[in-house]
């Protein structure tokens, strides 16, 4: 078994003109572990979050997923970009579940489910019919199969959603604040889904509010402000004996 880490980041920089969003971030991820991801909005979460995955360019530093770099190829000391289509092949091995649910209006749950792997992978229709019914079953809506999604509560658009980014066997799962757009009482059934998978041995990086969710299944806890790691360790830790100031302050507001 492999002792490399899935996920590493090093010296990470983005920014959208003269706005540094992200200032020089390091970060390890072992497979099999779930990171959560806290910090004050504005602090990067989400663009990091994206960054893995090329939906953001990086202006400099190296991001690698399973030993290959993200969204470039190094000739020498440079780098190259790759192609769309070499960049949609990374993408189908990295889930990922957006606040907003991103589902398609006009597909059934179980359509929507199935249309990753049927157009981007080829795989054959009864096979991908039998898949993604099961993972619908497994996130508790196997009586939803031919419900659209304006039929669907938030909570279980959020499911599909988390269904449908099962469905392409991700090596790696990336969570964007997956709760944050639910009432209350809709939040549970998602995290509920989510520790199932952290049971499960997926490794996850999580971008979150849900700081009890953080302390109960998260391995890491980083927490972030203004574009840079401030401190990251065992979530009791961090909680319960945070180091540095800006730590501390966040907590005190959030708990």
């Amino acid at each position: 078994m492999t002792t490399q880490p899935l996920v590493v980041a090093e010296k990470v920089r983005k920014s959208y003109g003269r706005n540094d969003v992200l200032k020089g971030i390091d970060l390890e991820v072992r497979r099999g572990e779930v990171v959560c991801v806290i910090g004050p909005s504005g602090s990067g979460k989400s663009t990091f979050l994206r960054c893995i995955n090329h939906l953001e360019r990086i202006q400099s530093g190296r991001l690698w997923v399973d030993g290959s770099l993200v969204g470039y190829r190094q000739v020498g000391d440079r780098l190259h970009e790759l192609s769309e289509r070499e960049v949609s092949r990374q993408r189908a091995e990295i889930g990922m579940v957006f606040q907003d649910f991103n589902l398609f209006s006009h597909y059934t749950a179980l359509e929507n489910v199935m249309v990753g792997p049927l157009l981007v992978r080829g795989e054959p229709r009864e096979a991908v019919r039998a898949r993604a019914t099961e993972l619908l079953r497994r996130v508790g809506l196997g009586d939803k199969l031919g419900a659209y999604p304006r039929r669907l509560s938030g909570g279980q658009q959020q499911r599909v959603a988390i269904a449908r980014a099962l469905a392409m066997r991700p090596k790696l799962m990336l969570f964007d604040e997956p709760t944050s757009a639910l009432d209350p009482e809709l939040v549970g059934e998602v995290l509920d889904v989510m520790r199932d998978l952290a049971d499960e041995g997926l490794t996850m990086i999580v971008v979150t509010h849900e700081v009890g969710f953080a302390r109960e299944v998260g391995d890491t806890l980083v927490f972030m402000d203004g574009g840079v790691v401030v401190e990251s360790g065992p979530p009791a830790d961090v909680i319960n004996n945070p180091r540095q100031d800006r730590t501390k302050a966040f907590l005190s507001k959030v708990l």
